[in-house]
């Protein structure tokens, strides 16, 4: 790549600093909650203006029908796409606008998008619309400076990743818009540090366990069957030998951190009994011996393992519970299952991103990958296209706490890093 366009592309980006940092205090204040899936329309207006305003031409796309669309709270999603002078591939930044719930232990306004001593707080700050504003000052820069580029920029702002992207990038990708004859290479600007590129995400099986009795008087317990007894055998099982069995599995991913290169297994939620009852209920529960008492699990699993073994493990394992328990009764419901994907690190858009970063950062960038799933399932799964990495500005162990924020520099030297990206893949006398 020519020396003088690099040096343009760093000032040009440099010069927009105070944009990067309004875009993304405004995109903070817009709260984008996840559940329930609020003011998704209102951010995706923003954007359209925003984008359309670069020229970009712009598409706002509800995902009817998808899980959680409704009337009340539709999936919107907005894609834009700006194409260059000549033919040539297509260059798609993806980020989520959806943000989880606030929590507690804010000492911040969750949604001020304050900027403090570098930093730009609030909810979602780092996950991800500090990097949704990255790509897009990115792409603004580059197109400026570089007019003459070949082939499309493409940007897009997509619902639910936080609970599974069923009714933004998946339900895209069935629709073809991440096929690899319209795109040929996607960046996922999630907080997994600026010098490191995530080629992929482990493996995920939700499902939930049910363990059944009898009702009866709580005086009796005699004439019933608690539930939740079994229940409580069930997790006696788990700690004896399934989590052992889990812990000894390791794998040849790159996984951060060092405790997700093993298989892991949470347990979500646990609910036994009769239900609880509203808040402002002031009486007793009645003296029932519980009939059903469930579990969720939330199963990680690596790239060397199949779906098949890893749903077969937990089935042995209440097995042996059903074989010292003879009025033992249970039954498994699958939730949702994602397969782990990883791309090669020679892929294109691999080496590329990383020679950016070499430039910027003065450093070779850290391969790793990432111990939850984000949208790279769906590019891959559904769309096909392998050529996808999640790269971008904040740090994750921040991401769904309190006081997140994302350093203004990171969004900076990310921005830098995903323009000359750009030019490496769009301009045609660019090359390595």
């Amino acid at each position: 790549m020519a020396q003088d366009i690099e040096t343009r592309l760093v000032a040009a980006i440099a010069a927009r600093r105070d944009s990067l940092i309004g875009l993304t205090q405004d995109l903070i204040r817009i709260p984008t909650l996840n559940p329930p899936g609020r003011n998704y329309r209102e951010i995706c207006d923003y954007l359209d203006g925003r984008l359309s305003g670069s020229g970009f031409t712009v598409e706002l796309i509800r995902a009817e029908g998808a899980l959680a669309d409704s009337d009340a709270h539709p999936r919107w999603n907005i894609i834009a796409r700006r194409e260059g002078r000549r033919a040539g591939e297509t260059v798609h930044f993806n980020s989520h606008h959806d943000v989880v719930e606030v929590g507690n232990g804010w000492s911040v306004d969750p949604f001020g998008g304050d900027l403090i001593d570098g930093r730009v707080y609030g909810r979602g700050a780092c996950d991800m619309k500090g990097g949704l504003a990255a790509s897009i000052i990115a792409a603004e820069a580059f197109i400026a400076t570089c007019p003459d580029f070949a082939g499309a920029v493409e940007i897009s702002a997509t619902a639910d990743e936080e609970s599974g992207g069923y009714g933004g990038v998946a339900y895209l990708a069935e629709k073809g818009w991440f096929h690899p004859s319209r795109v040929q290479h996607v960046i996922i600007p999630e907080p997994l540090n600026k010098d490191r590129i995530c080629l992929g995400h482990r493996g995920v099986w939700w499902a939930e366990i049910e363990t059944k009795g009898r009702i009866a008087h709580g005086s009796m317990p005699f004439l019933g069957d608690c539930a939740v007894r079994h229940m409580g055998a069930v997790l006696a099982e788990m700690e004896a030998t399934l989590f052992p069995l889990l812990a000894s599995k390791r794998t040849a991913m790159p996984v951060v951190p060092d405790g997700a290169k093993q298989s892991t297994l949470n347990i979500n939620a646990i609910h036994g009994g009769e239900p609880e009852q509203d808040p402002d209920y002031t009486g007793l529960p009645a003296p029932c011996v519980p009939d059903r008492c469930r579990i969720t699990i939330d199963r990680r699993f690596l790239i060397e393992e199949d779906i098949a073994e890893v749903k077969a493990e937990v089935a042995a394992m209440l097995e042996r519970v059903k074989a010292e328990r003879p009025s033992f009764d249970y039954e498994i419901r699958d939730l949702f299952e994602v397969q782990p994907s990883m791309t090669e690190e020679d892929a294109p858009v691999v080496r590329t991103v990383a020679r950016a970063i070499e430039k910027v950062l003065a450093t070779r960038p850290d391969y790793v990958v990432s111990p939850g799933t984000y949208d790279q399932k769906h590019i891959d799964r559904i769309g096909r296209l392998k050529n996808c990495i999640a790269y971008g500005p904040g740090i994750l162990d921040l991401a769904h706490q309190p006081d997140e924020w994302v350093g203004v520099q990171d969004m900076v030297d990310s921005a830098t890093v995903m323009a000359l990206t750009l030019a490496e893949l769009l301009l045609p006398d660019a090359g390595a």
